[in-house]
């Protein structure tokens, strides 16, 4: 494992970080991004082009490492994290690294923050090992999701869809913009930067890999008729003005959590870290240290 130290400025903090990745023949190794100490904090970025954990959570990182020990994962097939065949959803598989990769780094327990498909791996690696995780913060989290008056498929994934079947520059504008209540917020620099990574070679095909897994067969019971079993103190964080999981969906799910709060968010769409940053910065430290 190649274990490199930096310092890196984000906004006006200074930080020093780890960043590890092992041989890209090894399917298991996990590349992240540490700083801080503290308790164990681990977060988990969502799907689709582009994305990484650094991507999702970098301009968060200075506030939670001031309180935790902080990791920002890539999850298995996205940034620079190994691909695999996925021959259940993906979910179980990304959990069962996230596992492994605690156990390479000496976690032996952690509060995690679970964004979209990242709650979605949260909520199952919770389920398949409790013991290992503390509380839960969920963003918008994939898997709880229900569609309970919507349709099947919300204008939010219709868009990520649509760019993954032909991927063009104006079909990433429009995905990234139903990810936000506020479209004002999407810069050029930002589809530049999301672009860039959704163009690297072989990433439509693990994007495509990684949703196409979705209906493969498992031996588990859906996550929804699993939440009863979920024990662990969990907070939900949900945008109101959500366009890829919209906040009805949240509702079904969350009532079968045992120890859920449900926090819902004005002017916010998928991406809370960003639009309500502060909100949901002080909400998750909050939820973990009280």
């Amino acid at each position: 494992m190649l274990h490199i130290t930096r310092t890196l400025e984000i906004s006006t903090m200074p930080l020093t970080y780890e960043s590890t990745a092992q041989s890209p023949t090894t399917t298991d190794g996990l590349h992240y991004h540490v700083a801080g100490d503290g308790p164990n904090l681990i977060m988990l970025h969502g799907s689709g082009p582009g994305v990484s954990g650094w991507s999702n959570f970098a301009n968060n990182l200075p506030v939670f490492a001031e309180h935790f020990r902080t990791y920002i994962f890539d999850m298995p097939g996205f940034g620079v994290s190994p691909t695999q065949e996925w021959t259940r959803p993906y979910p179980e598989h990304a959990a069962e690294a996230l596992i492994r990769a605690m156990d390479d780094l000496g976690i032996d327990k952690a509060h995690v923050i679970g964004n979209s498909m990242g709650g979605w791996v949260t909520l199952t690696a919770a389920l398949l090992a409790p013991e290992r995780f503390d509380r839960l913060a969920l963003m918008g989290p994939g898997g709880l999701y229900a569609e309970v008056f919507g349709p099947p498929q919300s204008e939010g994934a219709k868009r990520l869809f649509g760019y993954v079947a032909n991927p063009s520059r104006e079909a990433m504008i429009s995905w990234v913009e139903s990810m936000v209540h506020d479209p004002a917020m999407i810069t050029d620099e930002l589809i530049d930067q999301r672009l860039a990574m959704a163009e690297a070679p072989g990433a439509i095909e693990r994007m495509r890999s990684i949703l196409g897994s979705l209906g493969n067969p498992t031996d588990q019971a859906p996550l929804l008729q699993r939440l009863a079993q979920l024990q662990h103190q969990s907070l939900v964080i949900w945008g109101r003005d959500d366009r890829m999981l919209p906040l009805e969906g949240a509702f079904f799910g969350t009532r079968r959590m045992p120890r859920a709060d449900l926090l819902v968010l004005s002017d916010c769409g998928h991406w809370a870290q960003v639009e309500r940053k502060h909100d949901f910065e002080q909400s998750c430290i909050d939820f973990f240290t009280r």
